[in-house]
């Protein structure tokens, strides 16, 4: 159900019914949002990912029959699949983490304001993902530097222009900023962002910093 009426439709997903019930109410309030289907596990999730297509899934990660890291990997895979936010308890989570490895596009604090996670379905419905927020800079700096040999020889496939707006993405720098910090124009930033994407096979932004992180190109903390 991939929406052409400029409405994004969501698919709630948490094992909690009234951690669905308060997303549903928060996300319903919006003219430009609304909640297709809400199911309590991986499982049904990836059923119902396939059946009502959906903009945007949100996605909790500890959760009976599949847990949410297996069920983002399926969804991500199907055929024009939705994107996939992660929902999670904790600032820094390692399951976080391994559901963006999977295909995430972004995550969320379930304890986070209502704003935020408005902003951030927008976001990755527009194509684009959650990296700027300091609780995600956090989960990228678990990332072991250099883990990934198939990693560094993609990231050895960039322009050094290229690579110097891969490193200011990671920074959570959005293309105005890194257009300023280069002296270039945004035009020209989207073109090489999607180079970037393209060269690493990267879904979006989140995918492109998280092989910059496992290749060595960016180092936690810095």
């Amino acid at each position: 159900m991939h929406s052409g009426s400029g409405v994004i439709t969501v698919l709630l997903v948490d094992d909690q019914l009234l951690v669905r019930a308060g997303f549903r109410l928060v996300v319903d309030s919006q003219p430009d949002l609304t909640v297709v289907g809400e199911v309590g596990d991986g499982r049904a999730a990836v059923a119902e990912a396939a059946r009502l297509r959906p903009d945007v899934v949100v996605m909790d990660v500890r959760m009976p029959v599949m847990d949410g890291i297996e069920a983002t990997r399926r969804i991500t895979a199907q055929p024009d699949p939705p994107k996939v936010v992660v929902l999670t308890t904790f600032d820094v989570d390692e399951h976080a983490l391994a559901a963006i490895r999977a295909g995430a596009s972004g995550f969320l604090l379930k304890d986070g304001a209502p704003e935020d996670m408005l902003a951030a379905l927008r976001t990755v419905h527009a194509g684009d993902a959650v990296i700027a927020p300091s609780t995600t800079r956090r989960l990228l700096d678990t990332l072991a530097p250099a883990s990934d040999p198939a990693a560094v020889r993609a990231v050895a496939s960039l322009t050094d222009r290229e690579r110097d707006v891969l490193v200011a993405m990671a920074r959570g720098r959005s293309n105005a900023e890194i257009g300023e910090q280069l002296i270039v124009s945004t035009g020209t930033v989207k073109t090489h962002v999607g180079r970037i994407l393209a060269k690493l096979g990267a879904r979006d932004r989140v995918q492109a910093v998280v092989a910059a992180y496992e290749a060595g190109l960016v180092r936690p903390g810095r």
